[in-house]
């Protein structure tokens, strides 16, 4: 089975898309962190790349075509991706999503590497910024809207729950799917 996880950015994604993993012995695979991984080889941050690819496709159809070939190849799979729902249509879809301050804070709270915010506000800024990016960019590439929650199984609010009460809604789904 595919699992795909979307959503977000800082809904827990990849938190969930791991530890469901984890549980069913499947593999991970994070778009986010190709792509992450592909910035800094090229001596930019997240932002850059993504703004890049506002005007140069390669940069998500490169990524995005090695999945749909590894989807192809896997029986099982979990999948961190924001156009999962495209990429592994006859997968089952979560979504996550939630309030853009807590979002912004948890992402704060986890001091990631790529991320360094000095403030709560210039959080929200980059975040929001980084769903507008994805949004135009994936419009343009594949006529799609990369955050349409609609196209997904089921949709989770993170907004007030903690990522172990994620896991258990998520997984008592799941559990029925497998």
């Amino acid at each position: 089975m595919i699992i795909t996880v979307s959503g977000l950015p800082g809904s827990g994604i990849s938190t969930l898309a791991r530890r469901l993993a984890k549980k069913l012995d499947y593999p991970f695979v994070s778009v986010g962190d190709i792509r992450k991984q592909k910035a800094v080889e090229m001596g930019l941050t997240l932002a850059e790349f993504n703004k890049l690819g506002e005007k140069e496709s390669w940069t998500d159809v490169e990524v995005d075509d090695k999945i749909k070939d590894l989807i192809k190849k896997s029986e099982n799979l979990v999948l961190d991706a924001k156009i999962a729902h495209y990429l592994a249509p006859n997968g089952f879809h979560i979504f996550l999503k939630g309030d853009l301050r807590k979002r912004s804070e948890r992402i704060l709270e986890n001091n990631r590497k790529s991320e360094k915010f000095k403030s709560i506000e210039e959080a929200m800024f980059f975040i929001d910024n980084r769903v507008k990016s994805d949004r135009l960019r994936y419009k343009q590439i594949y006529d799609i809207d990369s955050y349409n929650e609609n196209l997904c199984n089921l949709v989770i609010d993170t907004s007030n729950l903690s990522m172990d009460e994620v896991f258990e809604n998520a997984w008592s789904v799941v559990q029925q799917k497998i």
